[in-house]
Formats: C-alpha cells, structure tokens, sequence
C-alpha cells in the first residue's frame, strides 16, 4: 500500500508520488511563524501536523529536505517595533529565538532550511521584476507594485486553484496593501509596498524606489529558491488557502509559468474548550501558558496528534490531563519491558516477532491511508494492551521485550514523544554506565533536565569513591528540586515525585 494524502489542489486524496525521477527525494514547504509573538496552540497544531508529515515521509523511505520560512517582516512586526522603538532583527530575533525553544519542546524536527524573508530581498525583487515583464504585475502611483489578476486570468492562468471562487459575485478590481484582507474580496495585492513613514527604519533600495516586501512574495522568493520552481508538497493551515497561498500560486506560475505544487496539504482549524480561541475568552493559550500550567510539551503534542488533521479538533485541559494518563500507560509498559529484558538498548538486532511485525504493518498502512491517526492509536494501545497481557502473565521472552522495544523505537520515530528508550539512552550518555547497571524512569512524562542528570551523575561518582556523605547529601539535594532516587537490584531508578 502506498502513502495517500488529501491534495487540496485536487480535493481528492492521492497517491504521494515525488518528482523525483528516482523516487526517493521529497522537497516539502511549511508556512512558517510570523514573529511578533509567542505561537498559540492553533499555530502549534498546523506545524505538529508539519512535523508528522515529515516523520511519515521519513518512515516510508524518503529523503525529505524541510523548509520552513520565518516571516520576519511584514504589517503586524512593523506596527510593534515602530511602538516599542527598537530595531526589526532585535524585535523579531527574541520571538524567532522562543518559537525554536517551542518547536523541540513539542518534539518537532527542526526543519532543514529556515530561511528569513529579510535575508531573501533579492530573490523577492527579482521574482517581481519576473512579474512586470510578464505583464501581470504593474506600479502604482505610490511606487508600489501590484500583482494584477484580471491579467493573470487575461493570460488564461486561473486564479482560484485552491478553493471555488464565484468570482463574478465576489468584489473584483480592488487593491489593497495590507498583507491581509477580507476573505470576500479578489483584490489586486502589494508585492512592494512604497516607503511610508510608519516604516521607520524598515525598508530596502529596489529598482521600484524604497520599501518593502508583501508577505505573499516573501513564502514564493522563499520556497523557489530552497526548492525550485515546481516542488512536491506545500503545507499550512486552512486559513491560509485564500489569499495566501492562492496568491502564492498565481505569482510564482505567473513568474515561472510552471505549476508551482503538486501536493498541497491544509490542517484544519483548532477550537479551545469548544470555542474559537480568544484572549477575551480566556481561552487563549501559548505554550508557555500550558507548560506554566504543569503540563508538558510531550502532552500536549500528544493531544494535538489525537485527531486527524483535516477535521476540526477541540483541545481541552481535560484533554490534556487524558493525554498525561495515556503517555503513562505506554511509558510503563516500556519501562518494565526495559527492566526485563536487562540488556544493552542502542541498535536492537533480534527478530521481530509475528505480534510486533502484524502491529507495524497495521500501524504503517494506518499512516498511508492519509495519515488516519486515529487509527494509529488504536494499533499503538492494542499493541500495549497485549505486551501487558503478557508480561503479567510471565510469558514473555528476552528476546520478545527486545523486539517490542525495537518495534516501540520505530512507531516512535514516527510519533515523536520520545518515551523511556531515548531517555535511558540519554542516563547512559551522561552517567557512562550501562543501561543495565542504570534505568532511567521518569514518572509524570517528564525528561529529567540537564541540571538533575548532572546532580546523579555526581552521587553516582561519589558512591563509586564510597563517599557516602556527599552520596546523600545530593539524594537530599535532588529531593528538594522534586526528583527521587532508588537503588534497585536493577541498578538506579530516577522518579519525578
């Protein structure tokens, strides 16, 4: 069975075939942050969905190259460095620097490319001045330059790609120079917008006069030069079909006049607590605002990854406390078949048993069948339900424990919580001992931090020199930050209390 995704260019799902001749490289573009403010959960579950997708395509065998833009000019930004008098990089560079923090709390691959809209002028003027030889893009008297779409539909291109425009009853011929503008109207948009006081010190030289770029051209100059002018999958919100990523379209074929996408993959819209989320509302979270709540990024990619990506989900802090009880189902399961199999957990070569291999097949064609992950949960907590059957019934071999684990390490790979083998790989790389001389537990689905593995490390190496003194005195010490100790047969357990 192939990988099948629902293709909003062709509002059907479709077999996922590269452009790759060889079939193997995959160039993917996700509208990236908008820096002038910390993420909110809604952005977060459009690039969680992101970063499943990439795992997926990874997991079935190709070679993905990830790029993900950081808009770091446009209307918004502007408006908040002009209020708080400060400059453009040091504004956007502290939300550019969170969002990053953010991005691996939540477990999400770090895009391979990430290329800022500041750095990328030249491209963007370049792809304009494409634009007006072509016909399809004029100055205006301001200085500003437009994207034209009644030439762009003159020269027999279709403006409308991505959804069904009624353009004759929608209001046409307008222009506008906000970045964003009302769903109702196909308007002529900025692809430079003149310099205007307001700007301050945000503009560049062009051969247009001084200014700026329009956010549209900025994810075009972006994605062409990152991955050419006809690339494999285009992903992003809903809310981005139109005018965004419409108007992404009709500039770079108007400028190419090569289909820009093959694939485009939208995620939908995300209510909080049943509701459109809004800071009137109190419903309105970052996530910072969870993770001050005591929850944690594994829980809530978690939550975000329980429903399927084109349907609206409501996400709940009684969802989240539902997510910290699942995490904890799998996590114990994983752990006693760690401490069972009692052997070292790098590269696991054993066979893979019949049960481990029927769950991977079915949790693999759960994933192609546009990634219904959904299903993947079941095949995930089955899985466990049997592993657990069996262990309470002390029936389970070694070298089964062994190929549950390694079955675990693939769907993980796809997942990306990073449960119990990564954190006792992880105790392993700080304490220089074995995995069977260390277990590495954390209760409540939390990583121990830097700070509290130094902290063992160090009682570790006191007890080995038999300084039973200092050896307590940081047991007492790891107590006091919320972490316990136990010294076990099996070696060393590390709990959150």
């Amino acid at each position: 069975m192939a990988l099948k995704l629902f293709n909003t260019l062709t509002r059907s799902v479709q077999e996922f075939t590269p452009l790759d001749p060889q079939k193997k490289k995959v160039g993917m573009y996700c509208c990236g942050p908008t820096v002038y403010d910390f993420a909110h959960i809604g952005n977060w579950r459009t690039f969680v969905f992101a970063d499943l997708v990439r795992r997926t395509l990874e997991f079935s065998g190709y070679d993905v190259t990830h790029v993900m833009n950081i808009t770091d000019v446009e209307d918004k930004i502007i408006k908040r460095v002009r209020e708080q008098k400060t400059t453009l990089r040091e504004f956007t560079g502290k939300f550019e620097a969170a969002f990053l923090d953010d991005l691996k709390a939540l477990g999400c691959r770090e895009p391979h490319q990430k290329p800022r809209a500041t750095e990328h002028i030249a491209e963007i003027i370049a792809l304009i001045e494409k634009l007006v030889a072509r016909g399809v893009a004029y100055k205006a008297a301001d200085g500003s330059v437009y994207f034209s779409i009644e030439k762009y539909r003159g020269c027999g291109c279709c403006y409308g790609q991505l959804l069904k425009l009624n353009l004759d009853e929608m209001r046409a011929g307008e222009r506008v120079a906000s970045d964003e503008y009302e769903k109702e109207s196909v308007a002529d948009f900025a692809l430079w917008k003149a310099r205007v006081p307001d700007d301050g010190e945000v503009f560049w030289p062009s051969p247009f006069g001084e200014g700026r770029p329009g956010w549209h051209i900025e994810c075009s100059a972006m994605s062409i030069k990152a991955l050419g002018e006809t690339f494999d999958l285009h992903l992003g919100g809903e809310d981005l079909k139109f005018p965004h990523h419409e108007d992404e379209i009709a500039q770079s074929e108007g400028a190419t006049g090569k289909p820009f996408v093959k694939y485009w993959l939208h995620g939908a819209h995300l209510l909080v607590e049943g509701k459109k989320m809004s800071k009137s509302l109190g419903n309105f979270f970052t996530l910072r605002d969870l993770l001050a709540k005591g929850f944690t990024g594994r829980e809530v990619r978690y939550l975000l990854l329980t429903a399927h990506y084109r349907e609206t989900f409501n996400f709940t802090l009684d969802g989240l406390a539902g997510a910290k009880s699942a995490l904890s189902r799998i996590q114990e399961c994983l752990s006693k078949l760690l401490e069972f199999w009692d052997n070292e957990i790098g590269e696991i070569n054993v066979p893979i048993d019949s049960r481990d291999e029927i769950a991977l097949k079915k949790f693999t064609e759960a994933l192609q069948d546009d990634l219904n992950i959904s299903q993947v949960w079941g095949v995930v907590f089955e899985w466990i339900r049997e592993l657990n059957r069996s262990l309470a019934q002390e029936i389970l071999s070694k070298n089964s424990a062994a190929s549950a684990l390694a079955t675990w390490k693939r769907m993980d790979g796809v997942l990306g919580l990073s449960l119990s083998l990564k954190s006792a790989l992880r105790m392993n790389e700080v304490t220089g001992v074995a995995p069977s001389g260390i277990l590495a537990e954390v209760r409540g689905d939390e990583e121990a931090p830097p700070e509290i593995r130094s902290l063992l490390m160090q009682r570790i190496e006191a007890r080995k020199a038999k300084d039973f003194k200092r050896s307590d005195a940081i047991r007492d010490e790891l107590k006091a930050k919320g972490w316990v100790i136990e010294d076990t047969p099996k070696g060393i357990k590390l709990k959150k209390i």
